[in-house]
């Protein structure tokens, strides 16, 4: 009898400071759901589900066939499941890391290098850049999702310069005023004053930041305790920051990128160089395979300040939404396909009324999740159908036909990552 090419998966959960607390995370909901066994302790952080094969979370395999006890080391001696262009692109290996991220506090500012600068700054730092590889990455909101993307318009950057004078005093009146005349000029004058800017305030002595920092802090908690709206210059979010981290640069740049807030399905896209945050909130993320980070702020971790500031995207946009396409054959398929060959994130909404629904054939391994609803998944081969309820993980090698029969008459939400070529 052949090996399975299909089965289910028990994922590894990231138990990091930033993540929401026990039962009220989405990635804590998803394992107590899949896992009756599986205990959740209220006072321990759920932050991340991984879905892979990374070697610091690589998947078990949750079906006594198969020999390998793991994903990863499956994946090694059956590479032909990966399909055969992802095999040969990615030597053999699953090019994406799919999660479920549960987000309590603000996560750092960071930005991820391109292939070409992962590839210098690992040479030249293994020590804080552990690989070579870029690491474009895409969240979809399940909650209402909170996030900073981009560099906004120039013309909203003035308008805070004028609103805070904090901030204004940390970018310094030199490279203010070489903002304000960039306004009329090309683009590339435009991005080389935003990025003197935004180096003068990354570049700026901690002891001035801190000072700062608590005037701005003073004045809205004043001002809202005298029963007066500061949203303009976003002064909840601002307390909320300094509260997470007091001190911290990262509270100044709210003024500087896209404050986004996602709805369910709504999604964003972070290429490499582009600076981004994610707030609060609860997001099925995929990425390439890496651990390359340059932080800017909102961290106690390492922050390298001039490859930071060197490496950003300094073109100023409003709209950071990715938008998916739904699909010709199939009318609940929406697909998330980014501009990089590494993922692909797909998302089915099948009404409870469908008694069966048969997942699309892709020539790329895959790895698909239930967030809502029950089914058993077959495939033409399996001898007995695999039972998948909320929190199910079930991988699914290249090519197979799976057919999902829905075990209650309610909604099936399902995301998947694979690799388009």
């Amino acid at each position: 009898m052949a090996a399975p090419r299909v089965f289910p998966l028990s994922c590894a959960v990231q138990h990091y400071a930033w993540g929401k607390m026990g039962s009220r995370s989405e990635v804590a909901q998803l394992l107590a759901s899949s896992d009756p066994g599986a205990a959740i302790s209220e006072d321990k952080p759920y932050a991340e589900l991984w879905m892979g094969s990374h070697p610091r979370g690589d998947a078990k395999i949750l079906d006594d066939r198969i020999s390998q006890k793991t994903l990863g080391q499956w994946i090694a001696e059956n590479q032909d499941c990966l399909g055969s262009k992802v095999k040969d692109m990615f030597h053999g290996k699953l090019p994406f890391l799919f999660k479920v991220l549960s987000v309590e506090t603000a996560l750092s500012i960071q930005a991820h290098p391109n292939k070409e600068l992962a590839e210098k700054l690992h040479l030249q730092a293994p020590q804080h850049y552990p690989d070579a590889n870029h690491k474009p990455e895409m969240a979809v909101a399940l909650t209402s999702f909170q996030g900073l993307c981009g560099f906004r318009p120039v013309e909203e950057i003035l308008t805070f310069l004028t609103k805070v004078p904090e901030f204004q005093f940390l970018i310094g009146d030199k490279a203010a005023t070489q903002l304000k005349q960039s306004m009329g000029g090309d683009s590339r004058s435009m991005a080389s004053a935003l990025q003197s800017c935004f180096s003068h305030l990354m570049k700026s002595e901690k002891k001035v930041v801190v000072e700062q920092l608590n005037l701005l802090v003073k004045r809205i908690s004043q001002q809202v305790a005298a029963g007066n709206n500061m949203e303009d210059i976003y002064g909840e979010l601002l307390l909320q920051l300094h509260q997470q981290y007091p001190g911290d640069i990262g509270c100044f740049a709210i003024y500087f990128l896209n404050l986004l807030t996602l709805k369910p399905g709504e999604a964003m896209f972070l290429e490499a160089n582009v600076p981004h945050a994610y707030l609060k909130g609860d997001c099925v993320e995929c990425m390439a395979c890496s651990d390359n980070t340059v932080r800017a702020g909102l961290t106690p971790k390492f922050i390298d300040v001039p490859t930071l500031c060197e490496m950003l995207s300094y073109t100023p946009t409003k709209d950071r939404l990715f938008l998916p396409a739904q699909s010709q054959e199939d009318p609940y398929l929406y697909i998330y396909d980014p501009p990089v060959p590494d993922f692909t994130v797909m998302k089915m909404q099948v009404p409870g009324s469908v008694a069966e629904y048969k997942v699309l054939a892709v020539d790329s391994a895959s790895i698909l999740l239930v967030v809502q609803g029950r089914v058993t998944a077959s495939t033409p081969t399996t001898q007995t159908p695999i039972p998948l309820q909320r929190g199910g993980v079930l991988f699914i090698g290249a090519n197979e036909r799976v057919s999902l029969k829905l075990a209650v008459p309610s909604d099936l939400l399902l995301f998947r990552a694979c690799c388009l070529l």
